[in-house]
């Protein structure tokens, strides 16, 4: 009688869309942290300035907001100084922005790792949120050293939160579950529709006016106000900026909404890529036999 060999992984498909294998994420751990010091080595590579760059794009940024909008337009920034106003919307945006972006395109660009070695693929685009976070948090240091100039130039004008800046972290997590369910959509759509991928830098644009980044929400009518809070990022950027500089808006249920948004676009995203997963390959290498298929 033969004996039965017991292995010591068993590779299987995925058998159902909620089956994410969260533990075996947590197995490939030092993966996940390859990729991440991939992403930000890749970044440095090969520029002049390096690490300088997640400083310079939103001081650039803020200036010119502060020009454009606040000098020429006369948009109001409620009493706060515009430098303060435009960057604290500004960093916020970055790291959401960048989530949607750079998760959006893991499945095509990624193909060829896929087809090599079997590893949890979802450990890609986490990978970019993580990495992503290393940047945002370079800028929000750089925040404070203008925030204390500000301060010790004599401006009361602005007050720091210590009650909300506490929420903070959570607000950084939500915007990185926001941005990773959003990209997870748009990555698996694209891998059958690759046209999306021109669609998301101008998605993206079209948003960050629909978000109160460039001017507060208080300013806003009341006609238009609603239209804007149904954009789940709006909450976020508000309370961000209200623990930052004590101005902004706040609204328990708009922020219950805007969890429970940001919930449904993670799981979501889960969902569809979880099932795009099983045939990826076949998808990206051999289209005409899927689209045969289909």
């Amino acid at each position: 009688m033969s004996k039965i060999k017991k292995w010591d992984l068993v590779i299987t498909p995925h058998n159902s869309w909620f089956d994410f294998h969260f533990r075996e994420i947590l197995n490939y751990k030092d993966l996940l942290v390859l990729f991440v010091k991939k992403d930000i080595t890749v970044f440095y590579k090969q520029t002049i300035l390096g690490p300088l760059w997640f400083f310079i794009q939103p001081f650039i940024s803020t200036v010119l907001f502060s020009f454009i909008f606040n000098k020429v337009a006369k948009i109001s920034t409620d009493g706060v100084p515009p430098y303060l106003f435009y960057m604290s919307g500004i960093i916020a945006w970055n790291y959401f922005s960048d989530c949607i972006t750079t998760t959006s395109n893991t499945l095509i660009t990624n193909a060829k790792i896929f087809g090599k070695v079997y590893f949890p693929r979802i450990i890609v685009p986490f990978s970019k949120v993580v990495s992503g976070l290393s940047k945002f948090i370079l800028q929000l240091v750089f925040y404070f050293f203008i925030y204390f100039y500000f301060i010790y130039s004599g401006n009361t004008s602005i007050n720091l939160s210590i009650n909300i800046i506490f929420l903070i972290p959570l607000l950084i997590i939500q915007m990185a579950f926001l941005g990773l369910g959003i990209g997870l959509i748009i990555s698996s759509l694209t891998t059958k529709y690759r046209d999306l991928n021109y669609l998301i830098g101008f998605g993206t644009q079209l948003l960050m006016y629909a978000s109160p980044i460039i001017y507060p929400l208080s300013i806003v009518p009341d006609r238009y106000k609603y239209f804007l809070m149904l954009n789940p990022i709006t909450p976020i950027i508000e309370l961000f900026r209200l623990g930052l500089v004590g101005q902004g808006y706040f609204d328990v249920l708009l922020f219950i909404y805007s969890i429970f948004i940001t919930t449904l676009f993670f799981f979501a995203g889960g969902i569809i890529f979880n099932k795009v997963d099983k045939s990826v390959i076949d998808t990206i290498k051999f289209p005409c036999l899927t689209l045969q298929n289909n």
